[in-house]
């Protein structure tokens, strides 16, 4: 591990506004953290969003300072990434940003039903050799169901065109709601103040001249969700 790892690693301890609990804490049982974001960590009843993946933060950074009535949470299990955002966020003494590095897979165990009330996924990782891994998947979408408000939207902005068609197979297979879908979200008059926070890999992205798509979407289907046949 590289020295600025170890200093990053170090300097994470101290920033409040980033919460590392120990996996044993959140492995298949309740966290702590778990139905208490809004009452002790924001000390606010607004709405709580969600950028799973969040790498550095950018967009969750982004959004906390264009809607201060909103609280943002980036969830990421790098820590070397996270830095970078909850420094920032320290740094702009940001009351409405938190960052918590756990592993996604688990995020049932530390947040409550109905707890969440929108979800952002940017440019994750798209696995195209194991599906199940993705974070549009049906036993990620699944977990998300158990802690997202009934309305709550789920927004994909990738750069992978096979994870935003998946996803929307998947979508169309159980029957979900489909608000807004665009294979070229900057060619399309769906762009606004919201979509058009551009990460710094976006930003490579559109360099590059790759079309970056946008799916939102609600998890409203009444029974758990499953993959369309032939979607993989």
């Amino acid at each position: 591990m590289g020295k600025n790892k170890h200093r990053r690693f170090r300097e994470n301890e101290t920033f409040a506004i980033l919460h590392q609990p120990p996996f044993a804490d959140y492995f298949r049982r309740a966290h702590p953290l778990r139905g208490t974001w809004r009452a002790q960590i924001f000390g606010n009843p607004n709405p709580i969003v969600l950028e799973l993946g969040c790498g550095k933060g950018e967009y969750t950074l982004a959004l906390a300072q264009k809607y201060p009535q909103r609280n943002y949470i980036g969830v990421d299990i790098k820590g070397a990434r996270l830095w970078r955002g909850a420094k920032t966020a320290t740094e702009q003494a940001l009351p409405n940003v938190r960052f918590l590095r756990a592993r996604i897979e688990h995020i049932d165990a530390l947040f409550a039903p109905s707890e969440i009330d929108e979800i952002w996924i940017t440019f994750p990782d798209p696995q195209p050799k194991n599906p199940n891994k993705r974070l549009t998947s049906p036993p990620f979408l699944n977990r998300y169901r158990l802690i997202l408000k009934p309305a709550g939207a789920v927004h994909l902005k990738t750069d992978s065109r096979p994870l935003h068609d998946y996803t929307l197979a998947l979508i169309a297979h159980n029957r979900l709601t489909l608000n807004h879908a665009t294979p070229d979200l900057y060619a399309a008059p769906l762009a606004d103040d919201l979509l058009a926070v551009k990460t710094h890999y976006e930003k490579i992205y559109l360099l590059r001249s790759l079309p970056i798509t946008y799916l939102q979407f609600l998890l409203d289907a009444p029974a758990p969700l499953t993959d369309a046949p032939s979607s993989q």
